[in-house]
This record gives C-alpha cells, structure tokens and sequence, in this order.
C-alpha cells in the first residue's frame, strides 16, 4: 500500500488539521475535532448540518459554507460519527431557527443521527432529511433499503440555499424530501478502494472486470460485468435511472447531470463519461439544464464514477443556480 500519509491512526486528525488550516476563510475546526462549522454563522437562518464516514472527501466538510452546510461531522474512515459529535455540532451552528439533519441512508448514520436528535433535551428544533438516491440495489451491506450517495451534493446544495434564503425549518425538510424523490444515483468502479488501516484493496477486480452499481463504501453492486466502452456504461447507468425516476412519476424534462469520480479517475475520463451520459439523455427527450463534472463523493482511491440525474423545477434551477462558497463549491460569490 503505497499513501501519503503518516500513520493509519492519525490520518484523520492530520487531514482535518490541515483542512481547516487551508481553509480558515471558511470554516472552522469544532473541539476534539468532533465537527467543522462555517466560520462565520448567520443567526436567524436554519442550520444545515450533515456528516458521515470520511474516505468521502469531499462530502461532506468540503460543502461547509455559505449556501450549504452549516456544520459537517465526519467519522473515521467509512465509520459513522458519534451522536455526541451531532449533538455538538448542532449547539454550535443552531442560530435559534432550528436544525435540519442532513442523512445518507446508511444504518450506523441513521441510526447515530436519530440517536442524537432523540437525546435533544432542550428546545433545540431537529428535523432530518433521508438521502436515498441509489437505484443500484434495494438493500446492501451497509443500508436497509437504498443508499444514500452522490445525490447528497444536490440535496445539500438546493436546501442550503433554500436555508439561505430564510426559508423555515419545515419548508428546508419538504423541500429536501422532494429534491432527494426527484433525484437517482448509480455508479460503477473499474477498481477497489483501499482503507488504509486495511493496507489491502476492499475488493478484488480482474483485470478485465467493472462493478455496475457499487456503493461508496465498495459495497456489490447489481453485477459484475465485462469492461466495457463508456457510451456502453453511461446506456446501462441512465436507463437505470431514467427507468426509476420515469417509474415513479418524477418529471424528467429538465434536468441536472452530475458526473461523479469515485477519487481515482482522471477529469478527462469523467468528461468523456458526460458527453456519453448527456447523449443518451437527450435520445429519451431528456434535456440537461445544469451540469456538473468532478470527483465530489469519493471513495478513497477508488477508479470509476457515479451519474446523478436530478429532474429539476424552476424554484429548485434556481437554488442551484444561487451563491454558494464552499472549499469545494463556489459560484455566484
């Protein structure tokens, strides 16, 4: 295993320091490292606050700022944080509007999540959002029912600045309810990831093989497959979400197209991935609107991507389309 890194048992800690030393601009690193907040909070507005395993960076620290998150709580590497960091972490930011609770469905993040909102004793108001994007498979190591993925970006981004805006704590939790309906996810990896207190890839991939629809944390997906050419890959990924979302009767006129990397593959092939993604949508009458290429929801060292398909509305274009600065996204600022 070759990474650069000191120790397995301080890589978190030092990735932290160091990302909150970059970015002092923006965010601030919370005690014991347990959360990073915004550095400067806006009272009075709802508080977005999300978290998860790290290996995902990114997600979801990289999305603290303004017109996203306002606290992210990050775990050991693909491990849950605790509630004590939710619950820190929702102290810090709460500017008296209440707490939404951003959550991939994964068990030990729901579970940690609900943990901590049921241990609120005060009159602190806590409401979540359950990310579940993945049409890959219904139920996986990690999950019961689908995953929470990539499609966490957009839900964390339109909410944000919704949440920005002045919107209350119910409207912000309709809202991502309907941003995630109207959102499906699936990925596929050309080769493992490996955890570096593992030192050994998770998985094992010949030469010649794909995972179609693995989860972020190198979880099976569908099928494992041949290799194939990418206009192949990208027809298998969008029919099975067209196929989903079209099932379910969301709107699929316009839409966003996220094109993920799962932190191992290079931005050319990415853009390759997109121009092929983007032709089979529009051979179904599906027209991209708003777009965005990047590794954004990574799996460590993983090669491979994920497509995201949001089917997008005029009042969430524009939350889109609305400031936002971040360490990993800004525009419009």
């Amino acid at each position: 295993m070759k990474k650069l890194i000191n120790t397995p048992e301080t890589v978190l800690a030092e990735s932290l320091d160091g990302f909150a030393a970059a970015h002092a601009d923006l965010v601030v690193l919370g005690a014991e490292r347990k959360f990073v907040r915004r550095a400067v909070l806006k009272p009075g507005k709802v508080a977005l606050l999300s978290g998860g395993g790290s290996g995902h960076e990114p997600l979801h620290a990289g999305f603290v700022g303004h017109g996203m998150l306002d606290a992210a709580c990050p775990g050991q590497v693909f491990t849950s944080p605790t509630p004590d960091q939710m619950m820190a972490a929702a102290e810090a930011v709460d500017g008296g509007a209440g707490v939404l609770f951003i959550v991939k469905n994964y068990e030990g993040d729901v579970m940690n999540f609900d943990m901590a909102r049921e241990m609120e004793t005060g009159d602190r108001l806590i409401e979540t959002v359950l990310v579940d994007d993945d049409v890959a498979v219904e139920a996986s190591t990690y999950s019961t029912g689908r995953r929470g993925v990539a499609g966490t970006l957009v839900v964390e981004k339109i909410v944000g600045a919704a949440a920005e805006r002045g919107d209350n704590l119910a409207a912000c939790r309709e809202l991502g309810e309907r941003v995630n309906k109207a959102t499906r996810s699936m990925g596929v990896a050309l080769t493992s990831c490996t955890v570096p207190a593992a030192g050994k890839p998770t998985f094992n991939l010949a030469e010649d093989e794909i995972e179609l629809g693995v989860g972020i944390h190198g979880e099976p997906g569908r099928r494992r497959a041949k290799m194939t050419d990418a206009d192949t890959l990208a027809q298998d990924m969008v029919t099975a979400i067209l196929d989903d979302l079209q099932t379910s009767g969301q709107d699929t006129a316009e839409v966003l197209l996220l094109v993920n990397g799962f932190g191992g593959t290079p931005l050319m092939e990415l853009y390759v991935m997109y121009h092929a993604a983007r032709a089979r949508l529009a051979a179904r009458n599906v027209r991209v609107i708003r777009s965005l290429v990047g590794s954004y929801v990574t799996s460590l060292d993983m090669a491979g991507c994920s497509l995201t398909v949001t089917g997008l509305d005029g009042e969430m274009a524009a939350l889109w389309d609305a400031p936002v600065q971040t360490p990993a996204l800004r525009w419009g600022i």
